[in-house]
């Protein structure tokens, strides 16, 4: 097993501590991870603070109640925790364009954000199409 080029942990040791912590999550609480019912759930917790009155006409929100859980706290926890890692392990690098993306298709910002959001739209929409 080869470690990683920049210093960081090793793609093969992080896979598999992630997966003994979703046996353990199994084990233990009986749930798997899960993110995108977060994104959902936050959807939802915007649309009651703005508009309440809508966000109770919405079948799906009446049915399940957006509210602040353990999966919209894992996924806050994944947004720290990478944070925390970036920032001590000093890796952290605030980049509009990766040089990877810009090597393929050029410096364009908004092509790069456009992508970006495509690509995150489709994943979302798989992901709720699968019951994630």
């Amino acid at each position: 097993m080869k470690p990683a080029d920049d210093g960081g942990w090793s793609p093969y040791v992080a896979g598999g501590l992630a997966g003994l912590l979703l046996v353990l999550s199994v084990w233990f609480t009986g749930m798997y991870f899960s993110a995108s019912n977060a994104f959902v759930r936050t959807a939802g917790i915007m649309e009651t603070l703005v508009g309440p009155e809508r966000a109770a006409s919405i079948s799906y929100f009446t049915k399940y109640v957006p509210t602040i859980d353990w999966e919209w706290m894992f996924v806050a926890g994944i947004f720290f925790g990478a944070f925390v890692s970036a920032i001590t392990s000093g890796s952290f690098l605030l980049k509009a364009v990766p040089d990877m993306w810009e090597r393929r298709f050029g410096p364009s910002r908004p092509k790069r954000f456009t992508a970006a959001f495509l690509g995150g739209v489709i994943v979302m929409f798989g992901a709720r199409l699968a019951g994630g």
